[in-house]
């Protein structure tokens, strides 16, 4: 979206209005066609793409439970047809059919023969008709009488001058089955029937229209796009950014939302404006077009700062060859929680429809790569729309207006498989507690997962207002911890500002990077639980510094708060390694330790004249002498890693101290996990 409005289309949502009811397309062998063999011809879409072509007649119908022109389904190249127009296809398995289905989602009646070829291409006639009878049912089931050939392949012919208007087929499908075939909205499971929408009330919603929520990881603010309102710095007839904070619980009443805020310049102009996403940190935005110094906009996406003086100048974020042919120029994208995609709904030329969804990768200089389809599980030939990636950085909510769906447009999720971007679960449909016959999206979740903020004109205090509803288990996405903290130097305790690289434990691999600022208060990271992780803060002229997260047994949200300490190079300085070394009670170096070591044999090539004594410190578990010889032998084992690195003797002084210096009590295994260390103090530099 550039200059053009965002999109208002998002009347309705949570009626309990059905357009159907879903049913599981699942009978027995049922298969759906998966490949074009030929067809009569195509009709010419006014897009790139797939729209319209035989190659919708594959896979399952995109239409199931609405009758209506769609271009995820065939239809010949003249608006009435002719007399023989025909798509053949074939299938990946051949089966012996005992039962056929053919989907025709406009005008069904207009088929006048089905003919199924065998593995010698002889054609067997199992449906003939007129071809001019209307139908109600969508579907046209055949059961051919104890068939002695295989399906190898089908071609439909209609007589498409006998029924006025377009014709489509949607889907084509064999199956052994003689129970007749029944299809359905791939609905995410144990939906339930009925689900509360909760208005969030006049401090957020006015009037006016209220659309687009974006709400913070931590939940507490609540960004959303305001319009039809005089308070807007260009007006009513212009959008403007606005955010509500939520005020704490107190005296038995519930947290509520404070009164709305305009976030002023230079977020806001004369223009359209509006937010797209926001940081883990709550300070980074990112917002639709490109804000030029004269004052105008133009096509792309920009990124804010929050500082102390307040927002920055938004930035463009510079994405390699992009561009829009949308007609409107519509843009709506989401950034991921690592900051390092941005999920854009745009159109292209290799897009399937009228919108796709594109993943745009984060270079090493900052700038963007080209964008890159999600792919076809994910994109149909209509349009796909309003993505948010939530904090799991793998589920993926957004609009079809091609997959199956009980109206115009209709939330799906999907999620990543692995850890590329095109590779994708089946789309699930949201249900119609949620999706509406209207256009429905605009779906934002905090990383705790609790509840998803929506825009909806049902039951709203005018125009579109922001609602919110608990999320049920099925669309959730996976559980995540909110790690928070400052990095500050180890011995003065103040700020120091530096990189923060979160990586899984004994994997050479980072997760997620942020820079901390002192400025900005914090450093917040976003990390999925049920793994262990290192966090890692470096900065030039301290040793980097490294704490081990385990979030292995954590299957719910959780909000950490740790501080990293960085201990300056100079003489006197003690750096401390806890628990990352060896296996307790052993001496034989873990995988991960090498990691560590390495950090401790660069900094010993970078200053070339510096000496280290490296200390030894068991708990006080078991006998004295066998932890007096336990810490002997792993200063040895360090000592012989450095050396084996290249790093000369003389450098290396050890010692052995065993139980003799706690730094802690030993009543509890954490306690005495803190006295189970090597020490290593810089002597000279």
């Amino acid at each position: 979206m550039c200059t053009q409005r965002l999109l208002t289309l998002i009347g309705g949502l949570l009626s309990l209005t059905l357009a159907g009811s879903a049913q599981t397309a699942s009978r027995g062998t049922l298969q759906w066609a998966s490949r074009v063999v030929g067809v009569s011809s195509e009709k010419k879409s006014e897009t790139t793409g797939d729209q319209f072509k035989a190659s919708q007649a594959l896979g399952r119908p995109n239409k199931p439970l609405q009758l209506g022109a769609t271009p995820c389904a065939w239809a010949p190249f003249y608006p009435d047809g002719t007399t023989d127009e025909w798509v053949q296809v074939g299938f990946d398995k051949p089966i012996r059919a005992r039962q056929i289905v053919v989907a025709e989602n406009i005008n069904p009646g207009a088929v006048v023969r089905v003919i199924v070829l065998d593995e010698n291409k002889q054609e067997h006639v199992v449906y003939q008709n007129a071809g001019n009878q209307p139908r109600q049912d969508p579907l046209l089931r055949i059961f051919p009488t104890n068939p002695t050939y295989v399906c190898h392949q089908i071609k439909v012919v209609i007589n498409g001058a006998a029924l006025k208007g377009m014709n489509q087929i949607d889907a084509i499908g064999i199956s052994e089955d003689t129970s007749p075939v029944t299809v359905g909205i791939n609905v995410s499971a144990n939906t339930p029937k009925e689900i509360q929408k909760e208005n969030l009330g006049k401090t957020v919603n006015s009037p006016g229209q209220e659309v687009a929520p974006v709400i913070s990881p931590d939940g507490r603010t609540l960004y959303f796009t305001r319009g039809l309102n005089k308070a807007n710095i260009g007006g009513a007839e212009h959008q403007d950014v606005w955010y509500s904070t939520l005020a704490s619980a107190s005296g038995g009443n519930p947290a509520s939302w404070n009164e709305a805020i305009n976030m002023g310049s230079p977020i806001n102009n004369a223009g359209d404006n509006a937010i797209s996403g926001m940081a883990p940190d709550g300070r980074t935005a990112y917002l639709i077009n490109v804000y030029q110094p004269n004052g105008s906009m133009s096509f792309g996406i920009s990124r804010s700062i929050r500082t102390k003086a307040g927002w920055s100048q938004p930035v463009e974020c510079k994405i390699a060859n992009n561009y829009n042919l949308h007609e409107d120029n519509q843009l709506e994208f989401c950034v991921s929680p690592d900051g390092q995609a941005i999920i854009l709904a745009v159109q292209r030329k290799d897009t399937r429809g009228n919108r796709d969804l594109y993943v745009s990768l984060q270079l090493p200089d900052k700038t963007w790569a080209e964008p890159v389809s999600l792919g076809g599980v994910v994109n149909t030939a209509d349009a796909e729309s309003s993505p948010f990636l939530a904090a799991d950085g793998r589920t993926l909510y957004f609009t079809s207006m091609g997959h199956p769906g009980f109206g115009n447009g209709d939330i799906f999720v999907s999620r990543r498989l692995d850890d590329s971007w095109g590779n994708w679960s089946e789309p699930e449909n949201l249900g119609p507690a949620i999706n509406t016959p209207e256009w429905d999206g605009y779906f934002t979740i905090p990383a705790s997962g609790d509840f998803a903020y929506l825009s909806s004109r049902a039951g709203s205090m005018g125009e579109d207002d922001i609602f919110r509803l608990k999320l049920y288990p099925a669309i959730k996405p996976d559980p995540v911890a909110i790690v928070s903290g400052q990095v500050l130097d180890a011995q003065s305790k103040k700020p120091v500002a530096s990189e923060v690289i979160s990586g899984i434990f004994n994997e050479n691999k980072a997760v997620s990077k942020v820079d901390y600022n002192p400025e900005t208060g914090e450093y917040k990271l976003i990390l999925p639980t049920q793994k262990t992780y290192n966090l890692t803060a470096s900065r030039e002229g301290y040793f980097p510094t490294t704490e081990t997260l385990d979030l292995s047994k954590d299957k719910r949200f959780r909000d950490i708060r740790r501080n990293l300490y960085l201990v300056k190079i100079e003489p006197g300085q003690k750096i401390i390694m806890r628990d990352v070394l060896f296996q307790q009670s052993e001496f034989a170096l873990l995988p991960g330790a090498s990691v560590e070591l390495d950090r401790v044999v660069a900094m010993l090539e970078k200053y070339p004249a510096m000496e280290l004594l490296v200390e030894g410190h068991t708990d006080n578990q078991g006998e004295w002498e066998p932890n007096m010889k336990l810490s002997q032998d792993r200063v040895r084992v360090v000592k012989e890693y450095l050396t084996g690195k290249g790093i000369v003797e003389s450098r290396i002084q050890t010692k052995a101290w065993g139980p003799s210096k706690p730094i802690a009590s030993n009543e509890t295994e954490e306690k005495r996990k803190q006295n189970r260390r090597v020490e290593f103090t810089i002597l000279k530099l």
